[in-house]
């Protein structure tokens, strides 16, 4: 089945909502580490993702970075600003770059207030995303590294095209919360498994069908994504 082609919210759009939202959208690169949210920041602009994906990740003082979920093409950033806040909680970056289109927060709240189907639709985002983030707990409470890392694989290759994902092992270290050491030893279990080819900068998967068994239930297919 085709993968979606540029932001879904925005090609879900009744024609009343897209003329709410269209006049102020902008084009925008996003680039690979390219800050959309800062943690505790006022949260001034949205971004509707078309290519690529973003980490939200949690820290704390002292503490190690920590991935709580990801952002595509599914749906839009700014999950705080369609729930009334102004402020994020945690740090969003792309992890793979792309791009989109971007709004800034108060013409989306006016649309918002304007359309109740368009807050409906944008709520229903941030439903789907907290259900990720309780699915990301489960499996990091539950699962071995080596399936939470077949997950992730699964749920990055969703929003991307093409089985390559240019990924670090920096990056990877902060979806499993372990040091770059254990990354490469879990990296390298998916490899003889023949399931990954990892390089450099960039992992292809090899075997998608194989990385859904080898999650042993962590991964759950998205809804159109």
């Amino acid at each position: 089945m085709p993968k979606p082609v540029g932001n879904r919210i925005l090609s879900q759009l009744s024609r009343a909502d897209a003329a709410l939202l269209k006049p102020h959208l902008e084009p925008v690169d996003l680039p690979l580490l390219a800050q959309l949210e800062t943690a505790n920041g006022r949260i001034d602009t949205v971004y509707f993702i078309d290519r690529g994906f973003a980490s939200v990740v949690a820290d704390g003082p002292g503490k190690r970075d920590l991935e709580v979920g990801i952002i595509g093409r599914e749906g839009v950033t700014g999950f705080a600003v369609v729930l009334g806040n102004d402020r994020a909680r945690h740090s969003m970056y792309m992890q793979a770059g792309g791009a989109g289109q971007r709004m800034s927060a108060s013409k989306l709240r006016r649309a918002m207030a304007q359309s109740a189907g368009l807050q409906h639709l944008l709520l229903r985002c941030v439903n789907a995303f907290l259900i990720q983030t309780t699915e990301t707990a489960l499996a990091n409470g539950r699962s071995k590294n080596e399936q939470r890392l077949a997950r992730w694989l699964l749920m990055a290759d969703d929003r991307m095209d093409g089985g390559e994902l240019p990924l670090t092992h920096k990056l990877l270290s902060i979806m499993l919360g372990v040091q770059r050491s254990a990354v490469t030893a879990t990296v390298q279990a998916l490899e003889r498994e023949g399931l990954i080819k990892a390089g450099r900068r960039a992992i292809t998967i090899v075997d998608r069908e194989g990385l859904v068994r080898f999650s042993k239930g962590a991964y759950i297919a998205p809804d159109g994504v």
